[in-house]
């Protein structure tokens, strides 16, 4: 036997007879068999080959690829000796086999193109069936180019990255040219993943920056050579997993913008309570020490409430809708941008304002003289900036989104919510809780003023987000327009 490589494109085996003679027996694409063969067999016998039976031959090749068939040639002699001879044979005929797409793989390209993600096919069967199957699942559209094995062969490196910016279908390829390809695209800067299942694929597995081996269908060379081996053996999976990656890290930024700006939120109300003392009344009776906004139990008490529950709700937040809109992130972008960061004190310096204006209005000598203690005063701001906290975590769940979208799909943040405000309450009304965190009972008309303050850090956002929208920077943020290669 000589089995099939991706280089000699066919197979051959020598087979003893029962009068002993020897038959070779030869299969493949009908580019290579048809030069080994100088006989045709047909319903009236076995006669020499003409060079129009090749081209018609031929022809009948293209027809049954454009069907999206994969095309074998067979010929076979027979001979004397141990010794496989390919030259000589007769054309026995043309098998045509399909393999029609898993249900799915349409819609998931058209998700992958969607993401930004450009999806290649790279393989070793004819052009027209590539082709023809490309079409078919929306990978190809009427008048794109499909480059060969051939074809590439002409070409330079720096020629095949500019083809590789434009080809989606690479067709009768080697290993040896599989590689080529994954290396063209990762220096025009691409983060690649291959998929594969044969041994001529494992050199592309193991350089492209992720390898995906078949489990199921896939050699053990390939399996060794992948990062990540599928167990369904289906490429609809691997977009399930760009989908879930995506999300996973979506909602690492939403817990840190969570945590992050509600709590510079809490360092500025004490920092601009201390700054701005006495324009807000923060003076002891005889007008010699500042007091503090919030007393320290207040502040661990907020972090207890905010930091736990509610933030670890917005990490499991469920999968965006939107998330397989978006550009992929390059290699380079950081978890917390500029951009982000300028979000944060936005929220932050919001929560501050309407903590410390509650705060004043409370207490007497300030800009907005009130008529109570500060254990009372300092109740309302503690009550206001815990839930400032609160409706920001609803701010955290989009960059660019308004709170009010999807707004019950987390049933766990909703609990986590109604828990910390009751537990907020409880400080407040139980006598014991009083004494620990100097807070004293508030009535109903104090509690819209907290609350009704506490929202102005939503309301700040959404104008924000919809300015943003309205303008377009989010869709130019936010769309697929950079490409990104899975090949």
């Amino acid at each position: 036997e000589i089995p099939f490589d991706s280089e000699r494109k066919r197979m051959a085996v020598l087979a003893g007879e029962a009068d002993g003679s020897r038959m070779v027996h030869l299969k493949g694409s009908a580019e290579t068999v048809l030069p080994c063969c100088t006989a045709l067999l047909n319903a009236d016998g076995e006669r020499p080959m003409s060079e129009a039976d090749r081209k018609s031959i031929l022809a009948e090749v293209d027809r049954m690829s454009e069907s999206a068939l994969r095309v074998l040639a067979f010929a076979s002699k027979r001979q004397t000796g141990d010794t496989i001879d390919e030259a000589g044979l007769t054309f026995l005929g043309l098998i045509g086999m399909i393999d029609p797409p898993r249900e799915g793989v349409t819609e998931a390209i058209a998700a992958c193109h969607r993401a930004g993600v450009a999806v290649v096919m790279i393989t070793g069967d004819h052009p027209k069936t590539a082709a023809a199957i490309a079409r078919e699942i929306g990978l190809l559209r009427e008048g794109e180019e499909t480059l060969t094995g051939t074809d590439l062969t002409h070409l330079a490196d720096d020629e095949l990255r500019e083809c590789c910016a434009r080809v989606r279908v690479f067709a009768r390829t080697t290993a040896e040219q599989k590689l080529r390809i994954v290396h063209a695209f990762q220096r025009s800067g691409h983060v690649v993943a291959m998929t594969g299942d044969g041994v001529n694929d494992a050199p592309a597995l193991h350089e492209a920056h992720v390898g995906i081996a078949m489990g199921r269908g896939g050699t053990e060379v390939a399996r060794q050579a992948a990062a990540v081996v599928l167990t369904d053996d289906n490429f609809a999976t691997i977009v399930a997993a760009v989908e879930e990656g995506r999300s996973i890290f979506s909602n690492i930024r939403k817990f840190l913008r969570y945590l992050l700006s509600s709590n510079i939120g809490e360092v500025l109300t004490m920092f601009l309570g201390v700054v701005f003392a006495s324009v807000l009344g923060l003076v002891s009776e005889a007008g010699e020490a500042f007091i503090v906004p919030l007393a320290a139990t207040q502040i661990l008490w907020i972090n207890l409430l905010t930091d736990a529950a509610p933030a670890l709700a917005v990490g499991v937040d469920p999968v965006d809708p939107g998330v397989m809109g978006r550009a992929p992130r390059r290699r380079s972008d950081r978890v917390i941008d500029r951009e982000m960061w300028l979000s944060f004190f936005v929220a932050g310096l919001t929560m501050a304002v309407a903590t410390l204006a509650v705060l004043d209005l409370a207490l007497p000598g300030g800009l907005f003289p009130g008529s109570h203690n500060m254990t009372y005063g300092r109740t309302l701001a503690f009550t206001t900036l815990v839930f400032c906290q609160l409706f920001n975590v609803f701010n955290s769940r989009s960059d660019y989104g308004s709170a009010f979208s999807h707004l019950f799909t987390n049933k766990l943040l909703w609990g986590a919510v109604a828990l910390s405000a009751a537990l907020q309450v409880a400080v407040i009304y139980v006598p014991f809780l009083n004494t620990a965190f100097d807070t004293t009972p508030i009535t109903a008309q104090d509690w819209v003023l907290c609350i009704g303050m506490a929202s102005i850090v939503l309301w700040v956002e959404e104008i924000k987000k919809f300015i943003l929208r309205a303008t377009g920077y989010a869709d130019r943020k936010t769309h697929a327009t950079a490409q990104r290669a899975v090949a």
